[in-house]
């Protein structure tokens, strides 16, 4: 973490310190539903307005693709900020100019304050310099604690941290340094599991942790795609056959990088994909014309929680089978508990996160086992996949 500032590195007494958060929470009828994110700016929130600090807080909130929507505001947020933070917190019903100008004003050390939606401007997405820089005038230091949103050269994610002295929040702090270990230098056996439907959204994720991995365990309706490229039938099950040489590719990318590609051995088979609908384990090379695959089999899950004890550091992308329909959820709810169990034990530094992860992990009741979840779905996914996230690298000391 010593390539970023941090919010230590600041003296903010008595300074406006805008603070790029990730508030884009679900919402029913004006009310948040979930709180999470929310929860996860609380200590950089709290940090800040403790030192004194005046906290302006900048976030998006949906698509309204630079127009004001009056359902896509972000005063809903207030409340829920207040109870959670037990200070009075005031809203700006805009991110620049006059409106944001004497809200901030009127702060005093301490105080925190809610800018309105900053994609209600085009300059935002655009990353337009005279929007950053209108953003600008209302700080003295910039911090981004929104890691979700870092893979977005937007005006408030990296724009802004080109003019004010910037640093990285608590949260986004956090989640660096996990995600340092456990991509970054791991301590070692690395295993990397991968699931979800298809290949082809996740080419240059494989293509990465191929060249990173001492085990890639794939699962999920991706895993078809690699049997079906070592010439096994897969019947009706979801597959990418036009995918076979990439999953080819990748098997041989593995190979000449000495990384272990574990596939299924065997698998849960059904003629129909309904809840309690009739299904057998079978061989991955038993699997009839008519039958789809919805899970793994419990020889796989067994090799699976044998790459995971050997294991010093796993990180987890994706669900092993169609979890969201019992019995179908199996191989992932048991995979994900043993991970959680070697995690809270201090065998294995577990890192997890992107897209279904989190749901099914939750599911499994083992996300609060592992070492860490990220809520962020494609920044997660894009840092997995090796990529610069143009909100992190603007931070760089």
């Amino acid at each position: 973490m010593s390539a970023y500032r941090t919010i230590d590195d600041l003296d903010v007494a008595g300074k406006r310190v805008l603070v790029r958060v990730d508030f884009n929470v679900p919402m029913d009828g004006g009310h948040v539903t979930d709180a999470t994110r929310i929860e996860r700016a609380l200590p950089t929130i709290e940090d800040l307005a403790g030192k004194g600090g005046k906290v302006i807080l900048l976030s998006h909130f949906g698509r309204p693709k630079g127009a004001r929507h009056a359902d896509m505001s972000l005063a809903p947020v207030v409340g829920a900020l207040g109870e959670l933070t037990q200070r009075n917190v005031s809203f700006a019903d805009d991110c620049i100019g006059a409106a944001a100008a004497s809200a901030i004003a009127a702060m005093a050390d301490g105080d925190v304050l809610v800018l309105e939606n900053t994609r209600f401007h085009a300059g935002e997405e655009k990353n337009d310099p005279d929007f950053a820089a209108a953003l600008a005038q209302n700080g003295d230091f910039y911090v981004n604690d929104a890691f979700s949103a870092a893979h977005r050269a937007h005006a408030s994610t990296e724009g802004v941290a080109r003019i004010l002295p910037c640093a990285a929040g608590r949260a986004m702090e956090r989640e660096l340094n996990y995600l340092g270990a456990a991509l970054g230098e791991p301590e070692r056996p690395l295993a990397c599991v991968v699931g979800g439907a298809k290949v082809s959204t996740k080419i240059e994720l494989l293509l990465n942790l191929v060249q990173r991995a001492d085990f890639l365990i794939v699962g999920g309706g991706m895993a078809n795609t690699f049997l079906f490229a070592k010439g096994v039938s897969v019947g009706k099950s979801l597959c990418e056959p036009d995918l076979a040489a990439t999953a080819k590719e990748i098997m041989e990318q593995a190979a000449a990088s000495g990384c272990e590609i574990v596939l299924p051995s065997d698998v849960v088979v059904a003629r129909e994909f309904k809840e309690g609908a009739a299904r057998e384990v079978v061989d991955c090379s038993a699997v009839g014309v008519d039958q789809m695959i919805l899970d793994l089999g419990p020889a796989s899950v067994d090799l699976i929680a044998e790459k995971i004890e050997a294991a010093k550091t796993l990180v987890w992308n994706g669900p092993l089978g169609a979890f969201e329909i019992k019995p179908f959820d199996t191989a992932t709810v048991e995979a994900a508990r043993f991970a959680g169990k070697q995690a809270t034990s201090g065998a294995l530094v577990a890192v997890a996160g992107g897209g279904d992860t989190v749901a099914a992990l939750n599911h499994a009741g083992a996300g609060d086992d592992f070492t860490y979840v990220s809520t962020a779905g494609g920044a997660f996914l894009e840092w997995l996949e090796g990529k610069e996230l143009p909100g992190v690298d603007a931070l760089r000391a």
